[in-house]
């Protein structure tokens, strides 16, 4: 039996070429298009073509999108709003009209067929301003019933793409899937504050108790959508999809991660205290937000390998907590010339 074909798109980019290097292992045969030729790039093209467009789906049994390609927050300050509006609205239409009315040389019927599942990648930057109480408030618990309230053209595009999304699936009935992720990049955090305040690695184990998760979670969370879709177990949904917190959604938790984040992490996790102070690591002082997966750990079956909890113990034991994906992937950024933290966008190993 062949395998399904699953087009990815973004393949130049971190979550892009993720899948194309994780789904041959998988079961899934995928095809990657991207603006950037590269190692996981099949075919160089726009998702703004749809003459490029077409003349995909009709030549290849493409059976799932996962469409991962976007512009950026980081690219706020390099492109205009018009390239925006042009890349992550107007592509992702072009994208769910071909894929919902495509049909393949290869099939024995010309008849207009619709792909199996379109996975659309979205972000946690969406909820915007929802995401910020000013310190003295508790920390915002983000679920997927908090109304985003979009605070830069990134955030308004995603959430106008999402709603693109929904339009589209109840035209047309093909099932679609929003993933809302949290942030797996590799490289430094953008915000000079936080870059300050202790070391990236550090950091980032921090982040997956309420604000990160491992590009591979995310790969598996785009498995487990897919062949939910595929089967007609979900025809429509958002997700948020963060490393689950070990913190407790309730006030007293809340206006800790307020007033002394510190403790309430050493509450949650009892150890954590110690393994950082081996390793000379500090803990934030204030949260202002708390990211919710239970949706799609129930919903979509999503297992995450990747936690807070696991990554203690890893450190604790001396052990790489990362997965091997995220060296595999490496730090790409997102510019070719001097922007900051986020500039080269060629392909390179982890040193981190």
């Amino acid at each position: 039996m062949s395998k399904p074909t699953v087009l990815v798109t973004g393949s130049a980019g971190h979550l892009g070429k993720a899948l194309m290097l994780a789904l041959p292992d998988l079961g899934y045969t995928p095809i990657g298009i991207d603006i950037k030729a590269s190692s996981t790039t099949t075919h160089v093209g726009s998702i703004t073509d749809t003459a490029f467009l077409s003349h995909l789906f009709s030549t290849h049994p493409i059976s799932h999108v996962i469409h991962a390609a976007t512009l950026h927050k980081p690219h706020v300050g390099s492109h205009t709003k018009n390239d925006f509006i042009q890349t992550n609205i107007a592509g992702t239409l072009a994208l769910l009209e071909a894929a919902s009315s495509s049909s393949s040389s290869s099939e024995e019927s010309e008849e207009k067929k619709t792909a199996k599942s379109f996975i659309y990648i979205s972000t946690t930057s969406t909820f915007g301003s929802a995401l910020s109480p000013s310190p003295g408030q508790p920390a915002a618990w983000i679920d997927e019933f908090v109304v985003p309230v979009p605070k830069n053209i990134y955030g308004v595009t995603k959430t106008a793409a999402e709603d693109v999304c929904r339009l589209v699936h109840n035209q047309t009935r093909m099932p679609v899937i929003v993933l809302r992720t949290s942030r797996f990049f590799p490289e430094e955090d953008d915000d000079e504050e936080r870059r300050s305040a202790m070391d990236g690695e550090n950091l980032k184990v921090l982040e997956l108790a309420y604000r990160r998760v491992d590009i591979a979670d995310v790969v598996s969370a785009c498995v487990c959508a897919m062949e939910k879709a595929g089967k007609g177990e979900v025809g429509w949904g958002k997700y948020i999809i963060s490393a689950p917190t070990p913190f407790k959604r309730d006030q007293e938790t809340l206006k800790g991660l307020d007033k002394d984040a510190a403790e309430v992490f050493k509450k949650a996790v009892p150890g954590c205290g110690e393994v950082f102070e081996r390793r000379g690591w500090k803990f934030l002082g204030r949260l202002d937000r708390v990211y919710d997966s239970t949706r799609a750990v129930e919903e979509l079956g999503w297992r995450p390998d990747y936690t807070f909890e696991k990554a203690v113990e890893k450190v604790g034991r001396g052990e790489e907590w990362r997965s091997p994906l995220t060296f595999r992937v490496g730090k790409l950024g997102y510019h070719a010339v001097p922007t900051g933290v986020y500039t080269t966008r060629e392909e390179a190993t982890m040193t981190e």
